[in-house]
């Protein structure tokens, strides 16, 4: 089997994973239906991932890896800093739509990931980790512009866009879904009706 062979393998077992994970819980999928849905050897996984919890990993892994190259190479040089995060903010929005079964598990990991094997929790902390220092690089280049408050770090800023947006997109299919313009906009000048802020600042 070929280096291309092998990755194609690989990737056939993430997606079906990526499916069978998304709409059950972990401890209700085998590897047998991972590798029915596959469409591979029961053996073939184990050439590729440790054991489940590690096939699980990898494929929430990889979601956080696609949304940090997003953020990492979404930004329009030249731009306004506000035009620029917006753009920015529009293809993270893009990739949960695309991806709405990934989102869901990653949003799943989060929510058990106290109960997770210690190295591959570090493993996936680490991973978030660079998604919020990714945006956050972004958010300070705002703090330096004077456009974004000083008083609070990138990176915790970083981490409650990052917030916003995933529950956003969890209501992508309401009718009443924020558009991505109003989300952004809510996140850089908070809730407070601007007309009263000014009313409150000029008392």
């Amino acid at each position: 089997m070929g280096p291309t062979e092998t990755q194609g393998k690989r990737e056939q077992i993430m997606l079906a994973a990526e499916r069978l994970f998304a709409n059950r819980r972990f401890h209700e999928v085998t590897l047998d239906e991972v590798a029915r849905s596959a469409g591979v050897g029961k053996g073939t996984i184990y050439l590729h991932f440790a054991d489940k919890d590690d096939l699980f990993f990898q494929v929430a892994n990889s979601g956080l890896t696609q949304l940090c190259q997003i953020i990492e190479h979404g930004r329009t040089e030249g731009m306004p800093f506000q035009e620029g995060l917006l753009e920015v903010c529009r293809q993270i929005s893009a990739f949960f739509q695309r991806r709405r079964q990934l989102l869901r598990m990653m949003q799943n990991e989060e929510g058990s990931m106290a109960s997770r094997r210690r190295a591959l929790r570090e493993r996936w902390l680490a991973h978030r980790r660079q998604l919020v220092a990714a945006l956050g690089r972004i958010l300070a280049a705002g703090v330096r512009g004077g456009v974004v408050r000083p008083d609070v770090p990138p990176e915790a800023l970083a981490a409650f866009l990052l917030g916003m947006m995933r529950t956003r997109a969890r209501e992508l299919e309401a009718p009443e879904a924020m558009p991505i313009e109003t989300v952004v906009r809510l996140f850089l000048e908070g809730a407070t009706p601007r007309a009263d802020s000014e009313r409150q600042g000029n008392g």
